[in-house]
């Protein structure tokens, strides 16, 4: 099964995670690669402290959509090989937290991701991230858009530790 978790809405990230620790539950394996994401989360800390396959690639900073820096491509790049090298050791589900992102941002090729989810045969994959790519859609078994009606950033308030990171 390939899902999609998009949109400008809050909770695409959570619902991966969410998905991730019921197949833990199951003892299921369980492999966690998060694009463009290398700071500090509760996720990063929960799975690292119990000893699950959690992995990060990118910055500590925010990457600018618009203009992404090399390191960001080199990143990203790095991150989606380490999958290709993972996905052989057929977890029962691999989350790609932010892939979208990364894509269209441009900083990996979408036949290139494509090639990859089509070659991931009997991985259950879950694809997060805004602005996910119409083919990406296409392929998917699965996808829900996480729509934005109200949020408190917009009023100024920051995220906070243990809620929204």
């Amino acid at each position: 099964m390939l899902y999609v978790f998009t949109g400008n809405g809050k909770g695409k990230t959570t619902a991966a995670i969410g998905t991730a620790i019921r197949a833990l539950g199951y003892g299921k394996k369980v492999i966690i690669i998060q694009f463009m994401k290398k700071r500090d989360s509760g996720e990063k800390r929960f799975f690292k402290k119990h000893n699950y396959e959690f992995y990060q690639f990118g910055t500590k900073k925010f990457v600018n959509l618009k203009k992404p820096s090399k390191k960001d491509e080199e990143e990203a790049k790095k991150a989606l090989e380490f999958a290709k090298k993972k996905i052989k050791e057929k977890p029962f589900l691999m989350v790609l937290d932010e892939l979208n992102v990364a894509i269209a941002a441009k900083l990996l090729d979408l036949k290139d991701v494509l090639t990859f989810l089509k070659q991931a045969k009997g991985v259950n994959i879950i694809i997060t991230g805004r602005y996910a790519k119409k083919e990406i859609i296409e392929i998917a078994d699965l996808v829900t858009q996480m729509k934005e009606i109200k949020h408190p950033f917009k009023k100024g308030k920051l995220a906070k530790k243990g809620l929204d990171y």
